[in-house]
């Protein structure tokens, strides 16, 4: 680890211990930067990246947002509501919020596909026979099989 102070930090450390430290890879820490999340990243005279714990810290907390399911563009307004000494925390609440009712949206949907497939697997006698209501469904095919 460098111990060079930095504008971001007491040290400095170069992609793959910045990675390391924040449980990602090198190659989602360049495309975090690459989309504004972590702001200006200092560099070596030779171009090295060099990351600060400010950066180790955000990069953090993007990879925290992705495990929670938010979108890049909800992970970037949290990154600034959290940065803002001024913000008021019904702000944070509301995305949340919001994040919330899409993500039981999601679930809803999937527990209808998962309810068709399972209804779909049950009209399938997985013969040595060629007719398949589930071939037909996928086909669009008007009409049903019984189990």
């Amino acid at each position: 680890m460098n111990m060079a102070p930095s504008p971001s930090g007491p040290w400095t450390v170069h992609i793959g211990e910045a990675a390391r430290l924040a449980g990602l890879s090198a190659k989602m820490v360049r495309h975090y930067e690459s989309l504004g999340l972590l702001g200006a990243v200092g560099r070596t005279d030779s171009g090295y990246r060099l990351y600060g714990e400010t950066e180790v810290h955000r990069l953090r907390f993007v990879r925290r947002g992705r495990e929670l399911g938010f979108s890049m563009a909800e992970i970037a307004d949290l990154l600034e509501l959290w940065s803002k000494q001024q913000r008021h925390s019904g702000q944070v609440k509301r995305l949340v919020e919001q994040h919330l009712g899409q993500l039981q949206q999601r679930i809803s949907a999937l527990q209808a596909m998962q309810r068709s497939l399972q209804t779909l697997l049950g009209c399938c006698p997985g013969d040595e026979q060629p007719d398949c209501p589930i071939l037909d469904d996928l086909a669009g095919s008007p009409q049903r099989h019984s189990a």
